[in-house]
């Protein structure tokens, strides 16, 4: 497979161009293209420009609005609420988060509830930006029907991710990012699209049999982890971003548009402040708390902290650039010429 190698202006560029070019907003798709770059940074492929494509397909769906102005409202002292107005997660994001961490600051602890928005992204960057402002994040989002609960053999729950960032005063934030599925759906798209096989306990078919094939797999359904705990957290993040919030659930996104190609429903931030949360004024003291408990996992050989590696990848993106397949770039490239860009 050939491959094109980016710098990460160059990638921020292409995806830019592309999205404009096919009559997305320009702060619509300057958000995007920010959060797809930050995803091939990281080396997180299946939420890099891989995605960009999904962003453009989706704006067939009836509802979409290319152009949307998200609207913040505070609903109580803690409470925020932006509306993303049937536009894109990344935007509505972008407007929220610095009054989020605002209000955490003043506050002790915020809510942010993002509503009627399509998420296509991963929620790490999001937490990484409440942890970098010092303050310890939660993020959750539902998504498209792909997971079947528990002893189930169809798709009900979305993938259901959650986001967890804690601030750390000498180094980056600890951060993770996963979903409630074994596997995340992206992964299993990318299989597809390699023509590679998926490991046994991924997914099952449409027949509700364990399945390695990934187009089965896109049909049928994943599976939780762990079983019944993966499907307990896919059912509580159900009720965080949608009942919770006044949202949808992930199988309500498909009955209101059977033809949807983006899931479009909730999202919930949660920032708390750990000063405030510990009763002191002195952070050092806690940040070494939290620092003692991570040396003790770094004793034990093979242990390491989530989003370590994240890291050191990042390190080496920045400096030597990004490799995606040739026909993605093509694809891409032909997004952003076909009005003559």
């Amino acid at each position: 497979m050939s491959t094109v190698t980016l710098t990460l202006d160059k990638c921020y560029a292409l995806a830019l161009d592309a999205l404009t070019a096919q009559g997305v907003s320009e702060p619509q798709a300057t958000a995007i293209a920010e959060t797809v770059t930050h995803a091939e940074r990281d080396e997180c492929v299946s939420h890099g420009l891989f995605r960009i494509p999904f962003y453009i397909r989706a704006l067939s769906n009836r509802y979409i609005v290319a152009d949307a102005e998200p609207v913040l409202t505070r609903l109580a002292p803690g409470v925020l609420r932006v509306d993303a107005g049937f536009g894109f997660a990344p935007y509505a994001l972008k407007c929220g988060l610095p009054p989020l961490i605002d209000t955490a600051r003043s506050q002790g602890v915020a809510i942010l509830a993002i509503n009627n928005s399509y998420h296509i992204a991963g929620l790490w960057p999001e937490a990484e930006a409440v942890a970098n402002a010092g303050l310890v994040g939660f993020v959750f989002t539902n998504s498209l029907p792909a997971v079947a609960p528990a002893g189930g053999t169809k798709a009900l729950f979305g993938t259901n991710p959650m986001a967890f960032a804690w601030p750390r005063n000498e180094a980056p934030p600890l951060v993770f990012d996963q979903a409630s599925s074994v596997i995340a759906k992206g992964d299993v798209m990318l299989h597809e699209r390699d023509g590679k096989s998926i490991p046994e306990g991924w997914a099952i078919g449409p027949d509700g049999h364990s399945t390695t094939d990934p187009a089965a797999a896109l049909q049928g359904a994943l599976l939780p982890f762990g079983g019944h705990k993966g499907s307990s957290i896919a059912l509580m993040i159900e009720l965080l971003a949608g009942a919770l919030i006044g949202d949808l659930f992930s199988y309500e996104v498909i009955e209101r548009d059977p033809s949807t190609k983006a899931p479009c429903g909730g999202e919930l931030l949660i920032a708390i402040d750990p000063a405030q949360c510990a009763g002191t004024t002195d952070r050092d003291a806690q940040d070494a708390h939290a620092e003692a408990l991570f040396a003790r996992i770094h004793e034990q050989q093979g242990a390491r902290l989530p989003s370590e590696r994240r890291w050191r990848v990042r390190e080496r993106t920045i400096r030597d650039g990004i490799s995606i397949p040739g026909a993605l770039f093509d694809e891409l490239t032909s997004y952003a010429s076909t009005v003559g860009r």
